[in-house]
């Protein structure tokens, strides 16, 4: 009796470790996707250095979660939806990623998010700035990290009506992002009294930028805006100072510009440029100590973009640590109720839209005499609190948020 007693403890005992075995094989590793623009026009402000902002993030988590090395991998979505859209489905549907993570350019993003919803997994964008994706087509599993069009908007364009510029003329993009930035910052301007005189709009990829900036000039207003991003923003400065825009009574202003743009075209073209940024390496010291460890990895100081991954990674690592597992819904509801606080956000807040609100910084490119070195490139003119930046939940259209 007492050894059919021994006998059944010990199978018990057995039965209970292989148990635990199974449950441990059960839990697998985080797995952290990065989506991004590696060869075109995006591929400065995030690309490689979008890639080594994640790794800085999960470095600074301890390497490890939940028992287990955390895992990186990345992709190049080459500018196109149906690239993204299916790289996304293939890496939540067959390689177990958890996470996807910068997914610059609009089109793409909205793309992303679509498999993201559809597949109940998380995605964190930081270079995607179309106002919809926070609003009607926001979703509980996604999150738009860095900027979108309203804050840029409200932070350029505002601005300027509010130091007495009154007619604006848009130089405009044809893809999501550009569209929405027009959209949003005429009714910022309308709104303030000012008036948007005309636009013209290019295909994404033009080089020739002669005829769009000769419109602008000849509507006489007092603001050409650029309301697209890399390259044609680039191109656009470039060739608007052969015009002598920005020189005279007529400012050139960019909607959306990363510190990359500005140190490519130069300060001797780009002096007096007014722009809006979440992210300036050279704002303090937690910026500056970051930023250094940035430019050991990557070779070239921060662009907002890249920055925004690694807030936005860390705080999703730091979320399923707490959680004490992968659960998407389970994380994303930890990473609502904390407030973001690191080198790129102090008490930043990610609201139920999936919008993370925190400050901006409106900032103008000195002129050459007033840099310092290399990456030395802007004068902080005044941070924009992000509750007067961001648009207002209840109205931004997210059917998630309570009208």
């Amino acid at each position: 009796m007492k050894r059919r007693n021994l006998l059944t403890g010990s199978a018990a005992a057995a039965g209970l470790t292989a148990l635990g075995r199974t449950a441990r094989a059960a839990v697998t590793p985080v797995k952290i996707g990065v989506l991004t623009d590696m060869t075109a026009g995006s591929a400065d402000m995030s690309g490689s250095g979008s890639v080594a902002a994640a790794r800085l993030a999960i470095a600074d988590a301890g390497g490890n979660a939940l028992g287990q090395p955390i895992q990186l991998i990345f992709a190049d979505h080459q500018m196109k939806p149906d690239v993204g859209g299916m790289l996304a489905a293939n890496w939540y549907d067959t390689q177990d990623v958890d996470l996807i993570a910068d997914v610059p350019f609009s089109a793409v993003g909205l793309a992303v998010q679509g498999v993201s919803r559809q597949k109940k997994k998380l995605m964190i964008t930081s270079g995607t700035g179309a106002d919809d994706f926070t609003g009607k087509l926001c979703s509980p599993f996604s999150m738009q990290w860095t900027f979108e069009s309203t804050a840029l908007a409200n932070g350029t364009a505002a601005t300027l009506v509010n130091r007495g510029a009154k007619s604006f003329y848009f130089i405009t993009p044809d893809y999501a992002f550009g569209h929405s930035m027009e959209r949003v910052a005429t009714a910022v301007i309308t709104a303030k009294g000012g008036t948007v005189l005309g636009h013209s709009v290019y295909p994404f990829g033009t080089p020739d930028m002669s005829s769009y900036l000769l419109a602008a000039q000849s509507s006489g207003a007092d603001v050409i805006a650029i309301s697209g991003g890399p390259p044609d923003n680039i191109n656009c400065v470039k060739q608007a100072a052969s015009f002598g825009i920005g020189r005279g009574k007529q400012q050139l202003a960019s909607m959306l510009a990363f510190i990359n743009d500005i140190h490519a075209i130069g300060l001797p073209v780009a002096q007096g440029l007014v722009l809006t940024t979440s992210f300036y390496w050279d704002l303090d010291d937690a910026t500056r100590a970051w930023s250094a460890r940035f430019i050991k990895e990557n070779g070239k100081m921060p662009s907002m973009t890249q920055a925004g991954v690694y807030s936005g990674v860390l705080h999703y690592l730091k979320a399923v640590q707490a959680v004490g597992g992968k659960d998407p819904e389970a994380v994303a509801a930890k990473m609502r109720a904390t407030k973001v606080d690191d080198m790129f956000s102090r008490g930043g807040v990610l609201r139920p839209d999936g919008l993370m609100v925190h400050d901006l910084l409106l900032v103008r490119a000195k002129a050459p005499a007033q840099s310092k070195s290399d990456w030395d490139l802007y004068e902080v003119l005044n941070r924009i609190p992000g509750a007067e930046a961001f648009p207002d939940p209840k109205t931004a259209g997210c059917p998630l948020v309570a009208g």
